[in-house]
């Protein structure tokens, strides 16, 4: 097991992951970074548990998003083309930013 260290919102989390996935975390650590310094440029004063709970918000807002324009193009490819193949591309790309939210969860400072 790795160790690598995420600065999210002022604070510094020491985590343990899988070996080589460290880039990984800290690029995620850097979405909700982003997420957690727009939600205190929005609303100042916030406590860090806000802040966290405004940047997951926003990540779980723009991963619902995704999750429906990826739906909704795979419902018009099949209807448009009947091209099995894209639908079964679709539903592989719905499937790992599934996967992706699931690593965001686990990779929470709760965690």
């Amino acid at each position: 097991m790795a160790e690598t260290t995420l600065h999210i919102a002022g604070r510094v989390y020491d985590l343990r992951c899988r070996d080589g996935e460290e880039a990984h975390l800290a690029h995620l650590a850097n979405l909700i970074e982003r997420k957690a310094r727009l939600a205190q440029q929005n609303t100042p004063g916030l406590t860090e548990v806000r802040t966290l709970l405004f940047a997951a918000l926003f990540l779980a807002d723009e991963l619902n998003d995704l999750k429906r324009e990826a739906i909704g193009r795979q419902q018009t490819l099949a209807l448009e083309s009947g091209d099995e193949p894209a639908a079964r591309a679709l539903e592989s790309l719905a499937t790992r930013i599934e996967k992706l939210r699931e690593r965001l969860v686990a990779a929470s400072p709760e965690a």
